[in-house]
């Protein structure tokens, strides 16, 4: 390579270094970047406040219909097959080993975050409170909204009477099955 090259190569380098530099000076005199005059350059969006319990937030905005009433009429058998989604994270057999997810066995009118040494979140450790019917199927609609903090990742179940089939289901894994309401 001779020098004359050379120089070619470091001419362009120095001519694309001062191009940046120049362009860079000139957007700051054209967009006054030191006015700081307090203008709002977003949208505000109103975001409706959660209510604190415990150290857990739970969405009062979450309006899901209540199963109490469908709990009479609804399929344990059909709340079986929905179970499927739920058994590869927990388990609801009588002793049964927890998994990713805390042993189901006895959930309704169980305390929450009850079982010795299952690491539970922060949120559901702090939340209080038993699991009863309507809880437990305002939570399985989507866990996520219901309890902010949960490390329970699941999408939920946004159908009323796939939520009523279940939550029959878990109730009648017990050796002595809650009243229904």
């Amino acid at each position: 390579m001779s020098a004359l090259e050379v120089n070619k190569i470091l001419a362009s380098i120095i001519i694309a270094i001062l191009v940046v530099v120049i362009i860079s000076h000139l957007g700051d005199i054209l967009i006054d970047v030191d006015n700081d005059n307090l203008t709002e350059t977003a949208y505000k969006i109103e975001i409706e406040e959660n209510q604190e319990i415990l150290g857990a937030t739970l969405n009062n905005d979450i309006n899901i219909e209540p199963i109490s009433s469908l709990l009479l009429s609804a399929s344990s058998a059909k709340g079986q097959k929905i179970y499927k989604k739920c058994g590869s994270c927990h388990n609801y057999e009588k002793n049964g080993m927890d998994k990713v997810g805390p042993s189901l066995w006895n959930i309704i009118n169980r305390p929450k975050a009850d079982i010795a040494g299952y690491n539970y979140s922060k949120a559901l450790a702090e939340f209080g409170g038993v699991w009863n019917y309507e809880e437990l199927a305002a939570f399985l609609y989507k866990p996520k909204d219901f309890m902010e903090g949960t490390k329970m990742n699941f999408a939920g179940l946004k159908k009323v009477q796939d939520r009523a089939d279940l939550v029959l289901f878990l109730r009648e894994q017990s050796d002595n099955p809650a009243e229904l309401p």
